[in-house]
């Protein structure tokens, strides 16, 4: 099922601002919030729906690669894109502040949620090297990391400051009535448990360092700077919390041969002068093997032959670039006496002197059609 656009989904247009996506957000989820629509599955699905927009276009970063590359740029990879990797908790847990006090930052009515905030671990972040080929075929790989797990024999108790609210409710008399405020409990940070018991060899919170290896799915098409998300396998949380998640920072690697420019690439082509000539084959690389590639007789330096279908998938699912072959004819810098002798005998050949077609175009032309 096709994902509904995130910008359609909060009733914005792209060229929205921060404070316009903060508004819409708030607008869609306080009309779908689950304490106005108790056991209402429809109303559930909507309100997770604007919250993975807004988790998105909230995020600079996020909004420029959505604006780019669309789903694509975080399917695949465990990321909330459109909240289908999001429960209520991790919601609440992220954007519980933008409802301003109205409902809270817990929730009920959905499968009788508790009314605690559960705190979530922080994020972990690696960067992950890429081959040219890795990423026009996709690949996956298997990153070594080191998380934080609670210890076994870590045991928790409910916080006696908020009760296993998470929360501290705070009464103020003002000029326009009682009003009531709720804070973080600064005890607990949240999480509505505080450490009963935990082994010597844990931490102050109970945890302790693990070494893991995850699996990572990378979709064909990534760009160098892509990020993708890995939901949950960052730092756990104390107590019932949610993990955090691994960021997986895209690092393209350079390729001896190929140059790569969005989803095509280049390759430059050298020849020698009798090849130029008298036409040959040649063996070039492609980022799924080689290929063999003519060179018609009387070949120009500056041909630029486009092999179509060998650049990179699009990662929008928009086909694949191509592969351009520059030819470049090598000009000799060293000549012995008889080869000399040929090329002055054949100065003022007709068939040595330049004579340009309208077909070729020139160096300026050439750049035109290539950004063009």
């Amino acid at each position: 099922m096709a994902k509904r656009d995130y910008y359609e989904i909060l009733g914005l247009q792209k060229n929205a601002t921060a404070a316009e996506i903060k508004k819409a957000y708030r607008k869609k989820a306080i009309e779908f919030h689950p304490d106005k629509n108790p056991d209402d599955k429809e109303a559930e699905a909507k309100f997770k729906e604007a919250a993975g927009a807004y988790e998105i276009l909230s995020n600079a970063d996020k909004k420029a690669r959505y604006d780019q590359f669309g789903h694509q740029a975080f399917d695949g990879n465990g990321g909330f894109g459109g909240g289908g990797g999001m429960n209520m908790d991790d919601i609440f847990s992220q954007f519980g502040d933008i409802f301003g006090g109205g409902f809270g930052g817990g929730f009920s009515g959905f499968g009788g949620g508790g009314g605690q905030r559960r705190t979530k671990g922080s994020n972990l972040r690696v960067r992950l090297k890429l081959t040219l080929e890795e990423i026009a075929n996709g690949v996956e790989k298997k990153i070594k990391v080191k998380r934080k797990v609670q210890a076994s024999g870590t045991t928790y108790k409910t916080c006696s400051t908020c009760n296993g609210a998470g929360q501290v409710m705070r009464v103020t008399n003002t000029i326009l009535g009682r009003m009531q405020t709720a804070s973080t409990c600064t005890a607990c940070g949240g999480a509505g448990q505080i450490i009963d018991k935990k082994p010597a060899d844990a931490d102050a919170q109970g945890f302790k360092v693990k070494e893991e290896t995850i699996p990572v799915k990378i979709p064909a098409g990534v760009v160098d700077g892509m990020q993708l998300k890995v939901s949950g396998k960052g730092n756990e949380a104390p107590g019932n919390g949610v993990s955090g998640d691994l960021l997986v920072a895209i690092e393209e690697e350079d390729h001896p041969t190929l140059q790569r420019e969005g989803d095509n690439l280049h390759y430059d082509l050298y020849v020698s002068v009798p090849d130029a000539v008298l036409g040959s084959s040649k063996e070039i690389d492609t980022v799924t093997g080689k290929v063999r590639i003519k060179i018609e007789a009387g070949m120009q330096s500056g041909k630029i032959l486009r092999l179509r279908g060998k650049g990179i998938p699009n990662i929008n699912g928009y086909g694949k670039g191509d592969l351009l072959v520059h030819v470049n004819v090598w000009t000799p810098k060293t000549l012995n006496k008889t080869q000399k002798e040929f090329f002055e005998t054949m100065k003022d050949d007709e068939h040595f002197q330049p004579k340009p077609e309208n077909s070729d175009k020139s160096f300026f032309e050439k750049v035109k059609d290539m950004f063009s």
